[in-house]
């Protein structure tokens, strides 16, 4: 895996979990979805609900992904980690994941 594919899935998974929030039709529907049915919110009210959640998550994961790569903290610590696959290939070092995490949380790639 590059650095780039693992800030996708990042980005993929932020957006699995946002729609997992508002999905009233699975069998297995989250915690979340069925709060946000109780609401009983109407349709302009779910999507700014629905920005708001998604605003929440994209911060979440570019400030993970940023820690991760050294360029923001976790909690009162900052340091850069290095990432190996399962064949302890190296996935990222300092500096790789930031600028693909900007590109898909707040570039074009969205």
């Amino acid at each position: 895996m590059t650095a780039e594919e693992f800030v996708k899935n990042f980005y993929l998974e932020k957006q699995y979990i946002l729609n997992s929030c508002f999905d009233t039709q699975s069998e297995y529907r989250t915690l979340v979805s069925e709060k946000i049915e109780e609401l009983n919110l109407n349709e302009i009210q779910t999507e700014k609900l629905k920005e708001i959640i998604s605003a929440l998550l994209t911060d979440t994961f570019y400030t993970i992904l940023l820690s991760l790569d050294g360029s923001a903290s976790i909690g009162d610590s900052q340091e850069a980690f290095k990432m190996y696959d399962e064949e302890n290939h190296l996935i990222s070092e300092n500096g790789d994941l930031e600028g693909y995490a900007y590109e898909y949380f707040h570039g074009d790639s969205q």
